[in-house]
């Protein structure tokens, strides 16, 4: 046995497969720390909620690769009688304005990646802050307690993360921005597998957050070291831009398939990427093609394309968008699209006219029935870079999402929400609850949500196994990239078809990672079967 952990061959030559979990009350996601933190916050009497944004917290400090607490996020909650959504994502600065951009940049469309002018409002922890003054039961100060243990305490770096912390570490426009090096590198690298990384700063703000339940994260004491630290490193982000940001309860939009009715976010996000393909969908028998057969993943690629020419094309800040969802989901509408599909060859699509017609996943159950599906994120892995000094706050870079592009409907604005990737999926049928679910990964998320739930529904995989099966991903044009699980024969079927098949060179851009809870039937008697994706270093964990 070798004297310490860095001793071991830490690579894994064996492919291998999760169990679902059983249990009445559970908690899934991508590291098990956080887990069972939430777990933790169940057996002290919390419920799904509680749980949720206890495992949030502990989320930001072991995977800080993917999320901070300057993260945005949302929520969709089922509490027993309803379904509820939350976005908490954040605002553009009031300096925001193209003209600005032109006068620092210079010409262009293009916003910047990292760095303060790629910094929104974070809304993250106003989310937790919002979810538990509607549903918690426990003291919000109590839910940030196993946080800031693993802060002070420190924990041991796991696989996944440490391998995405050390690529981030080779990036120089990230590593090189205020306050990166300082926290993430503290010996001037990325922690090693096994090497304890502590962040006493984040323990610091979590202290404040949980006090004052966010007030001095948004107009106190934290919203002003940010605001001075902005002016001091070139930053245009005041308090005043943190205090005048609240999250907005919202009604999901839907999509029935299958017998069932996918839920998700409105826009600003992305979420209607899935129901649009889902709607293109329901035009095919897509049952009656073999599971992993090259006719099955051609239709549901040539699907998702399609929603995503719409997508990128209108979707933005709801109050900036030119059609509208129900125009974007129309049946006719999408029927019509659905007859572009060619089942001989791979097709480049551009938008139509509906007119006519670096992220962490969570989620949590209990016995009572409710049921929440989470997600935060920074975007592109760290975020911005900028982690302000003291206070562990590493803040996202969702300003990346908008353009600069004159009548485009995500043209940057003060106080506008940009275009934004991270969604939460939740699943209904006959009215009832019967998963919440969802993915990481920027751009594959809906296809995930997707692809998995076409695995589920169509052809009866478990969750554990629609979660482990191999997946491709669009990029744009005739470009996806395929996991090497796949079947070769599929693979060289697709690329007969005219696919791009390329290869992945990036630590954010991978095949997301998912995490799924499907309600047996009583919570209180049958409960839940929980799976946590194999591509992170998760855990689905219950009682």
């Amino acid at each position: 046995m070798p004297a310490s952990p860095h001793a071991f061959d830490w690579r894994h030559a064996y492919p291998s497969q999760r169990s679902p979990v059983f249990a009445r009350n559970v908690v899934s996601t991508s590291h098990p720390l956080a887990a069972q933190a939430g777990l933790r916050i169940l057996a002290q009497g919390g419920n799904a909620v509680d749980a949720a944004i206890a495992t949030a917290a502990c989320m930001t400090l072991v995977e800080p690769c993917s999320n901070g607490l300057g993260s945005d996020a949302f929520a969709i909650v089922w509490d027993g009688r309803s379904l509820q959504g939350l976005n908490a994502s954040g605002i553009a600065p009031r300096a925001w304005t193209p003209e600005y951009f032109d006068r620092k940049y210079g010409p262009g469309t293009a916003m910047p990646r990292r760095g303060w002018d790629a910094v929104t409002v974070p809304g993250a922890v106003a989310g937790w802050v919002a979810l538990s003054e509607r549903y918690g039961k426990l003291p919000f100060a109590d839910l940030m307690a196993p946080a800031i243990e693993i802060a002070e305490r420190g924990y041991a770096v796991p696989l996944v993360v440490q391998n995405k912390w050390r690529m981030a570490s080779e990036v120089q426009d990230l590593v090189s921005q205020p306050g990166f090096a300082q926290a993430f590198l503290p010996k001037g690298r990325a922690p090693e597998v096994g090497e304890v990384f502590r962040f006493p700063e984040a323990a610091r703000t979590l202290r404040l957050i949980g006090q004052t339940k966010g007030e001095a994260f948004y107009r106190g004491e934290i919203a002003d070291v940010v605001g001075a630290y902005a002016r001091e490193t070139g930053g245009a982000i005041t308090a005043a831009d943190f205090a005048s940001y609240t999250p907005q309860w919202v009604d999901t939009i839907a999509m029935d398939y299958a017998g069932h009715t996918l839920h998700e976010i409105p826009p600003n996000g992305q979420g209607i990427a899935a129901l649009i393909a889902l709607g293109i969908l329901k035009n095919f028998d897509v049952a009656s093609l073999p599971l992993d057969g090259t006719a099955s993943q051609h239709l549901q690629i040539e699907a998702m394309k399609l929603a995503f020419a719409d997508v990128y094309r209108y979707v933005s800040d709801p109050a900036a968008m030119a059609v509208t969802v129900e125009q974007m989901l129309d049946p006719a509408y999408l029927a019509q699209r659905a007859k572009l599909i060619d089942m001989k060859r791979a097709q480049d699509f551009k938008a139509g006219n509906p007119v006519k017609g670096g992220t962490i996943y969570l989620t949590a159950a209990d016995e009572s029935g409710m049921m929440v599906s989470f997600i935060q994120s920074n975007y592109l892995g760290f975020g911005s870079g900028i982690v302000v000094p003291g206070y562990g706050l590493s803040l996202q870079n969702r300003g990346h999402g908008f353009t600069r592009e004159a009548g485009s409907a995500n043209v940057v604005a003060p106080g506008k929400r940009p275009f934004h990737t991270i969604i939460p999926a939740f699943l209904m049928q006959d009215g009832q609850p019967r998963m919440s679910y969802g993915v990481m990964g920027a751009n594959i998320q809906p296809q995930c949500h997707m692809q998995t739930l076409v695995r589920m529904l169509d052809y009866r995989q478990h969750p554990q196994a629609a979660c482990d099966a191999p997946r491709w991903r669009f990029n744009e044009g005739l470009s996806i990239n395929i996991e090497p699980t796949m079947r070769p024969d599929t693979i060289e079927g697709l690329r007969s078809l005219g696919h791009q098949i390329g290869d992945i060179h990036d630590s954010y851009q991978d095949f997301g990672a998912g995490q799924f809870i499907w309600r047996l039937g009583d919570p209180a008697v049958e409960g839940y079967v929980a799976a946590s994706d194999p591509r992170r270093d998760g855990l689905a964990a219950g009682w």
